[in-house]
């Protein structure tokens, strides 16, 4: 039994075990700490709750899901996930710097209000608590949330990065065979499909650090030389945010471009997705290029935090603010599917131009 988050010892002295939790959040996850004061500065428009508890020692550390907009379950949803890998906090601080722009323009921005009305934005901005505590790509029990879906690779890629069953002292281990999923992974899985479950569109953008000199935004497949079945709806989504935005800085392609792994979340969060005959879901990774801040600043090969976060404070604060252009443009298609969601023959030909456009490698 426990009395609440981070509090393992119901019978000890309440104002030790906040003073405590305080402390150990402080030091080792100040993004947790971050999170539930927005949580408590934005209710009641904030909705929240904890999917599951971790454990790490002998504390308990919540998976949070919040919710901003519309209630019914006929709404649109964009989806925003972060902190998939515990080293990679940048993409957990990204979320909560967006959450609390929003929170703020709550209260004067109509435009947003009425936005929220017609749709939801679901947050799960610190998937990996235990990970991002101890500063591990893995989860508590070592295991790669990324590489834990129950599905396979047509052609995997390099071994071991594309996802193996030795064991947790290795990167990017799956788990042994025939498991389930880690808690957290059915957190979140259970949290997408409930959410897309009866929405007439939804989006997800997943955050993530750590490849190459360039941001990117990648799409499934990314364990099969194919593209998605949504090809021709992500096709119109991205030449509406290129012509919008022309002077962007991302990269659109689908991940198998540069290598296939087994279990991944959103392959098969998509998937069972399809197999259930639900509406458009467009799943996306932004994957944010932390060698340029190596680049930039080659000390931060010193550091295992520095191969994927800017560690230089005025490149920490340009990372929050450059994605914001994105984040926005996703919450406004998100609530406008209806007015640029192609229907036929106008499918049909943008299914082509995807083709010739990410067509397998």
């Amino acid at each position: 039994m426990t009395t609440g988050p981070g509090f393992p010892h119901p019978d000890s002295n309440a104002s030790d075990r906040r003073r405590s939790y305080r402390q150990y959040c402080r030091e080792r996850l100040p993004e947790l700490r971050l999170l539930e004061r927005l949580v408590r500065r934005g209710a009641p428009a904030l909705r929240s709750r904890v999917l599951t508890n971790v454990q790490d020692g002998h504390w308990q550390l919540p998976v949070y899901a919040l919710e901003l907009g519309s209630s019914s379950a006929t709404a649109p949803v964009l989806l925003l996930c972060g902190g998939v890998h515990g080293i990679e906090r940048i993409g957990t601080q990204l979320l909560l710097a967006q959450l609390a722009t929003l929170l703020q323009r709550l209260h004067w921005d109509s435009s947003l209000q009425q936005l929220l009305a017609c749709m939801r934005i679901v947050i799960c901005p610190l998937l990996n608590p235990v990970g991002m505590a101890r500063g591990w790509r893995c989860n508590g029990n070592g295991i790669d949330l990324m590489r834990n879906a129950p599905l396979e690779a047509d052609q995997p890629g390099p071994w071991p990065v594309s996802g193996h069953r030795l064991g947790p002292w290795l990167p990017w281990y799956r788990g042994r065979p025939h498991n389930p999923m880690e808690p957290e992974a059915q957190a979140m899985c259970a949290l997408v499909q409930e959410q897309i479950a009866t929405a007439p569109f939804s989006l997800a953008l997943d955050c993530h650090s750590g490849f190459g000199l360039r941001d990117r935004i990648w799409f499934p497949y990314s364990g099969r030389r194919r593209l998605l079945e949504h090809a021709a709806e992500l096709h119109v989504l991205l030449r509406l945010f290129e012509r919008s935005h022309p002077h962007h800085p991302y990269l659109f392609e689908p991940q198998h471009h540069h290598y296939r792994t087994h279990g991944d979340l959103w392959d098969y969060l998509y998937r069972q997705h399809l197999q259930r005959g639900g509406q458009v879901f467009l799943p996306l990774t932004l994957e944010m290029g932390s060698w340029l801040w190596v680049k930039k600043n080659p000390r931060q090969l010193a550091s295992y935090s520095g191969l994927f976060n800017p560690l230089v404070p005025h490149r920490h604060q340009r990372t929050l603010r450059r994605h914001q252009l994105l984040l926005d443009f996703l919450l406004r298609a998100v609530a406008a599917w209806r007015h640029w969601l192609p229907g036929e023959p106008a499918r049909r030909q943008h299914q082509r131009q995807a083709e010739r456009r990410w067509g397998a490698r």
